[in-house]
């Protein structure tokens, strides 16, 4: 059975032993609703994929249209338009028409943010660990 958030837990239901009750209760009462932690997991998916994550680092440069996004990538056209719907149903990235052309670009700031943060931490993860750049 589901429980709700904001019910307190009690210790016959769950067989896991808790320590500190308060702050358990605290963390659950902040905890995103279902729906949202979705969300946000095929957020994080899209992003997992190598070749939709070229296409976003290349649009931190600004705004780009498909064939100039397939070049950077190593993508078909095909493949990057594909790609480009995926992150456009999904408010990642946004389109402007101009004529026959879309031109794309990082949906808002948000993204943007999520971007140079996991750059960022690979950076300094491969500083902190060297011998991890082997692995690859």
């Amino acid at each position: 059975m589901k429980r709700h958030s904001d019910e307190p837990i009690s210790a016959d239901a769950c067989s896991v032993r808790v320590v500190d009750g308060d702050r358990v209760d605290l963390v659950r009462s902040r905890m995103p609703l279902e729906d949202e932690l979705v969300d946000t997991a095929e957020v994080f998916g899209l992003m997992a994929d190598p070749g939709r994550l070229r296409l976003l680092i290349a649009l931190r440069e600004g705004e780009l249209c498909v064939c100039d996004l397939a070049a950077v990538s190593g993508l078909s056209e095909s493949a990057t338009s594909h790609a480009l719907r995926l992150l456009r149903a999904h408010r990642v990235v946004a389109a402007r028409r101009s004529g026959r052309m879309a031109y794309y670009r990082l949906d808002d700031a948000h993204v943007r943010m999520l971007l140079d943060l996991a750059v960022a931490h690979t950076e300094h993860t491969e500083a902190i660990h060297p011998e991890r750049t082997g692995d690859r």
